[in-house]
């Protein structure tokens, strides 16, 4: 019998399939896997929010009750919230923490996108030596001491500015953009300098709206790494009065100290009869650090993914 003869009664072959393993349809059990994991992960994250808030606006009874950090809703009380936004230490903090992440978000900003734009222009005034210089500082850092050392000779300790200016411009972030402004279509550029635009005109009129979704998620960058910030405050700040939220968050919360401005366990009363806890107000402290950035993120979050994949693929 003839291999031909052979395909005949056996009909024909079927083609092996091209596509790989993991773009095949998923089993119920891989569905299932992927579900259990999934609910595992959120619950990982979820849960420790969840004991940290109801903590903050239990009493100081279920609190007592609970041995430390309540998991089980047992009674409702703000005066945590209230003792802490009431003029004293964490007040002062949070106005010090918003009023930096705010200034240096917007002077970060715009110096890192005037930097990429300059630097993604092949013709500007040292182009290479300042790129090398920019991408040399992913491979070594100045060094603590040294920074330290340039801080003092400049005359900003204890001064506000040493918060910002050390890590005004990061290279990440100024790679991400210049990667971006580099594949803007050179046309666009060359029509506005035709009708009068110069480099100012130009970045403002053309390059800025075609970039929103980069610059929102490199101010969202900026804005978080100064929010969260705390080790520039430790070595530059003397003065108690200027420190931000999250120095206050690790000298009260994290070494168990007292917070200044607030009643002891046994002399504050709350609203049901009991004294406040020490604890729900440390838990306080750390929910007043944590919200901001929850509440922020999900009007940034459309153009997360996008904006970085964007910038940093292209070029």
């Amino acid at each position: 019998m003839t291999v031909v003869q052979s395909r005949a009664r056996t009909g024909p072959t079927r083609p092996r399939p091209t596509r790989p393993v993991w773009e095949e349809p998923p089993t119920r059990l891989g569905q299932a896997a992927k579900g259990v994991l999934v609910g595992v992960v959120l619950l990982a994250v979820l849960f420790p929010l969840w004991v940290v808030v109801l903590t903050s606006v239990s009493p100081a009874q279920a609190v007592t009750r609970a041995g430390g950090l309540v998991v089980v809703p047992d009674g409702f009380s703000l005066t945590a919230y209230a003792e802490l936004l009431s003029g004293g230490t964490v007040t002062r903090s949070v106005l010090v923490s918003t009023g930096i992440t705010v200034v240096g978000t917007l002077f970060s900003v715009v110096v890192t996108l005037l930097a990429a734009y300059g630097l993604s222009r092949p013709g500007s005034f040292a182009h290479r030596p300042l790129l090398f210089a920019v991408l040399l500082t992913f491979l070594f850092g100045p060094g603590l001491i040294p920074t330290y050392l340039l801080v003092q000779s400049l005359g900003l300790l204890d001064t506000y500015a040493a918060l910002v200016l050390p890590g005004a411009v990061a290279a990440f972030n100024l790679v991400v953009l210049r990667s971006f402004f580099m594949n803007i279509p050179q046309d666009l550029v060359d029509s506005a300098r035709i009708d009068g635009a110069n480099d100012f005109g130009v970045l403002t009129r053309i390059v800025l709206p075609l970039s929103k979704g980069v610059t929102a998620v490199i101010a969202l960058f900026y804005a978080v790494g100064y929010w969260n910030a705390f080790f520039n405050a430790f070595l530059y700040l003397n003065s108690t009065d200027k420190w931000p939220l999250q120095l206050v968050l690790r000298t009260y919360v994290l070494q168990g100290q007292p917070i200044p401005g607030t009643s002891a366990v046994d002399s504050t009363l709350d609203g049901t009869g009991g004294p406040v806890a020490t604890l729900a107000v440390k838990m306080a402290v750390v929910v007043i650090a944590v919200v901001p950035v929850l509440i922020v993120y999900p009007f940034v979050q459309k153009h997360f993914t996008k904006g970085v994949i964007v910038g940093a693929i292209k070029g």
